[in-house]
This record gives C-alpha cells, structure tokens and sequence, in this order.
C-alpha cells in the first residue's frame, strides 16, 4: 500500500507516533489509509450540510475495514459572489482546491479518496487534485436542491430570482412577487436545482465513471442520497483493500480520452453550462488528453440534445431528470442514435459505461426525450470562430431565446459593472449587441461570470431581441443569445478589445461564425494604436493568477513552464 511509506517499519516509529495521536491503533496500521476530501463550508448552500455527509461516510469506511482521514478545501458560493468584486477569486479559487487536494494526498500518502465535492469550481477542482494523485478515488457530490415553488405553484430557482431583478426594474413584477420569490427560489440545501454548472459537472461525472449512477440528480438531504453516500464508501474500500484493484482503479485509468469525450456527449445531450467547457478543457490538460476546443463541434453533430432543464426550461429540474431516469436513462438513449455516440470505458463501479447502462430505460418521455423526438438534432453547446474569436468562443445553444443568426451594432463597455450600469441606464435596446471585455481569465483577472447582465436584459424582456458577447463567462443559470470566452482576450490584445460602439458584428450559431464586419486595413489601424487595459489590483492571489494563467480557449489553466 502507498501508505506504507508513512507507517511501516521501525524508521516511522514517530510518524506512527503521531498517528497514534489522532485516535488509531495498532490494528489500524494494517489498514487502507482512506482520503476524505470534504468542502464543507457553511456559507453556500450545496456545502454547509456536508460535514453530517463526512460523518456517514467515515463511518462506513471503518466499517469496512479501512481508515478514513477527512481534510477540507475552500469553496466560493457563485451566487452570492456574482455582480461584484467578489466574482474576481471564484474561478481562482478551482487553483487552489486542486492543490490542496494534491497536497494532503501526496504528503500524507493516503491509497485512495472520496471526493465530496457539489458546487461550481469546487468540482472540477477536485477532479484537477486527485488527477495529479492519481490514486483510485470515488466522488459523491451532496447533490442537488428541490426547486422552489412560488405562491400560485409555479416552479422557480435561483435563476428566477436573478431575473426577478430585471422585471421588477421593468415594473412588470411587484415588491410583493419579488419577495415571494426570494424566500422559495432556494428551498433547502443542495447545488442549485437546475443544470447551472454545479449539476453539469455532478451529471458529468457519472459520464466519466467517476461517480456512482445517481450523482447528478439524486436531491440532496434525502435517504436515497444517503444511500449514494454509503454505497461510495463501501466502493472505495473494496478497492483500497486489494492490490490488483488499487492498480487497475487509479484515476487516471478511468479518466482517459473516452471519459473526456463521453462527458462532452453527454454535456451536449444535457444542455449543459458553458462552464463545462472551460473545467473539461482544464481537466482534459491533466489527465494529459489532446483535447482541442475544436473537437466539441464534432462531437455536437453526432449527438441528439434530448433533456433540457432550467434555466433552457424553466420547469424541468434536475430532480425531475432524476424521476425519468437519470443520467443512465439520457446515456442509454443517446447510444440509439449510433454505436460511436459514447465509448466504452472503465467506470469506477468495475463495469464499463455500455455495461452501466444496459438496463436503463426513460421513465418519463416529456422529461428526457427519445432520440426520434430530440429538442435539437445537433448538441447543446456549440463553439464560434471568426476574425472576433480567432481561438474560439462558447454559447449554450440550449438556452437560445431568439434567432440563431443575428447581426447587431456593438455597445461596447470594459468591466461587468459598467455593462450593468448601462443596462440599468437604459443604454441597450432591441438589435443591439452587448460587448463586455476585460473580464477574461487575465483581464478580470478570474473571468467573471455575467448572470446579473444577463438576467437584467432576460427580465427587462430583450433576451430574443439582444446578444452578448464577452471574453469572461457566464452562470450556468445563463440564457439567451450569450456568447463567452471570447479568446484571445482583449486583455491579450484579442479583436474583441478593439471594437467600437456602432460595430456590426455577426453571429451564425449553425455556421460556428461570431464576426465582425470591419475590412483587414481597419483593424489593423486600430491595432497600431491598441494599448490593453491593465487593471490595478490590490489582491496578491490575483495578482500571481494573472501572471500565470491561460486564456479560456485552453482552459484558463495555469502555467506551470517560466
């Protein structure tokens, strides 16, 4: 075992010494030391419940025969960091949980780990952590929150609630609905209840085989979530306790090509976040996978968009994707459609993904439809290129409310918060195109997500009459006509830096173009005299990211060859 390394043999006298002082025993020296990599934080509401989800899992690996060690990482609540400052140090913060996960693993020598992820960064920097580990590792997110319902029973979340601001700006909700929806959009514990990016990446695992089935859309603070938990535990020791299975179960033979590729299909028969792009893009890089953004275009014409859940329909959450069987269920029927659709691979339940989902069916045809009766013959995501995203940009095609070809005049502002000044100032109106820029990895620094602009254009009633672009990101709670990672970024000189109110940029969804219409003698008189704008900042985390970071179209990771 790796852990013998830390406990075997009379020159670890001290370490067994201080080992001894945390609780264990002699018997416990011939155990599986077991990582429990928890972000419990009481401050976001898919996390502050998951210290009582570490006791049930603790307790079931001592229960078969292994010992747990429990370590924490920090998380950041998007929601309550969104359309502030405060949104700088979320994407960031997917850094540090990656490292801090690689840290007590490595120093420690644990043999395996269970994850207990649920939120946004905190998922796929757990993946990143334990990728650099590479031990066999199970995650088990705390899952996510019932949607809420307002007064007169119609279904709302934490989407609704952003929206709500913009209608209620517009005068077309009163004081009285605004309230009403903000004591029920979030019900109860969990991540938030629709496929924002928390759900998309705890649905994305089960595609990778890095979670047991029921991950993604089994509700939080339930008995059949509690169930998942004690299931994940029973696993990881089975696992950690024979040596064959300690080598074959290493993460990084389960979370190979076909695990990155099979998450993509899925995130593309989901409808999925774009955040998923950017976290798949960087776990892609650590599990040394040649994945090219390119390459989701591919992928997206073979596979049939068939379950669409809020925020691309509002009434459909992901308990009820849970109801008409799960994620098995989509996998299962996205197969139909043709033998290549999802690559047969190791999961880290013993069985190969075909073999996972050989018995799933759907339940529920208005929930998840069949492959003969699909929202979109083509994927959820889509990825534009043209003379104003030359690396790539991202649009969750899923959440369109108006043309997939538009063609618009440019407002142009630097920085989330003057674009939501703007809106707010009534600056935009019908056929316009809003340019948010310097909110990229580099030039936020953290990429930003935009729900606040968003929603307000969404809630003032333009969302089929507007486009956004932005080199930052959006909440998966995004919809509309909304077009991120824009790469290069303007802070890297990238086109989108050089644009002018009046532009006339041009986006064609099917046709992967986002454009501008200027002539190559314009732009490169306006390159002669660009200078990018380089924000002060009085953060030194920040001010080290930007030194070190990537732009989106690789993943926003970060350099590690100076």
């Amino acid at each position: 075992m790796r852990s013998d390394e830390v406990k075997k043999g009379y020159q670890r006298t001290p370490h067994r010494s201080l080992f001894r002082a945390t609780g264990l025993k002699d018997e416990d020296f011939q155990k599986p030391f077991i990582g429990v990599a928890n972000s419990f934080i009481e401050i976001i509401p898919g996390h502050f419940f998951l210290n009582k989800v570490a006791e049930i899992i603790k307790e079931e690996i001592r229960a078969n025969g292994c010992v747990p060690f429990e370590f924490n990482t920090i998380g950041v609540d998007d929601g309550i960091a969104m359309g502030h400052d405060g949104m700088l140090f979320s994407l960031p913060s997917r850094e540090l949980i990656a490292s801090s996960v690689e840290s007590v693993m490595n120093a420690h020598k644990l043999d395996a780990m269970i994850a207990i992820p649920n939120c946004d960064k905190i998922v796929p920097g757990m993946i990143m952590g334990a990728l650099r580990v590479n031990v066999p590792t199970i995650f088990v997110s705390g899952g996510p929150m019932a949607k809420g319902y307002k007064k007169d029973g119609t279904p709302i979340d934490l989407a609704t609630a952003f929206e709500a601001v913009g209608k209620h700006e517009a005068g077309t909700i009163s004081e009285e609905e605004l309230h009403d929806i903000e004591c029920n959009a979030c019900p109860s514990g969990g991540s938030c209840s629709g496929m924002f990016t928390a759900n998309s990446m705890n649905t994305l695992m089960e595609a990778m085989g890095i979670a047991l089935p029921g991950n993604g859309t089994i509700l939080a603070q339930t008995k059949e979530r509690e169930e998942l938990y004690r299931q994940a535990a029973r696993r990881i020791c089975d696992i950690a306790k024979d040596e064959a299975a300690r080598e074959k179960f290493k993460l990084r033979n389960i979370l190979n090509e076909n695990a990155v590729k099979n998450a993509f299909a899925v995130d593309m028969a989901m409808g999925g976040s774009t955040n998923t792009v950017l976290h798949m893009l960087a776990i892609a890089n650590e599990a040394g996978v040649d994945f090219q953004l390119k390459d989701i275009n591919k992928i997206s014409k073979s596979v049939s968009h068939i379950a669409k859940i809020s925020p691309s329909l509002t009434t459909v959450h992901m308990e009820d994707i849970n109801r008409a069987g799960g994620v098995n269920a989509v996998m299962k029927e996205m197969t139909k459609r043709g033998a290549d659709v999802l690559a047969d691979n190791l999961t880290i339940s013993g069985e190969t993904i075909l073999e996972k989902i050989a018995d799933a069916r759907i339940k529920d045809e208005t929930i998840i439809h069949t492959i003969d009766n699909p929202y979109s013959a083509v994927g959820g995501l889509a990825i534009l290129y043209g003379n104003l995203a030359e690396q790539g940009a991202v649009i969750k095609t899923a959440g369109i409310t108006g043309d997939r070809v538009f063609t618009g005049k440019a407002v142009c502002f630097d920085g989330q918060a003057e674009a939501i000044a703007g809106i707010l100032m009534g600056r935009i109106k019908a056929g316009d195109v809003v340019v948010i820029r310097y909110e990229g990895p580099k030039g936020g620094p953290g990429m930003q997500e935009m729900l606040t602009p968003t929603s307000l254009i969404m809630g003032m009633g333009l969302g089929s009459s507007v486009a956004l672009i932005t080199d930052g990101r959006f909440s998966g709670a995004t919809r509309g006509a909304s077009i991120g990672h824009v790469s290069p970024e303007a802070a890297e000189g990238g086109m989108i830096g050089l644009l002018q109110d009046g532009d006339e940029i041009h986006i064609d969804v099917d046709n992967y173009i986002l454009s501008v219409n200027l002539s190559e003698d314009e732009i490169a008189e306006r390159r002669a005299k660009f200078v990018p704008v380089k924000k002060d900042l009085q953060s030194r985390w920040l001010g080290q990211y930007r030194a070190l970071v990537t732009n989106a179209s690789s993943g926003a990771v970060l350099r590690c060859d100076l």
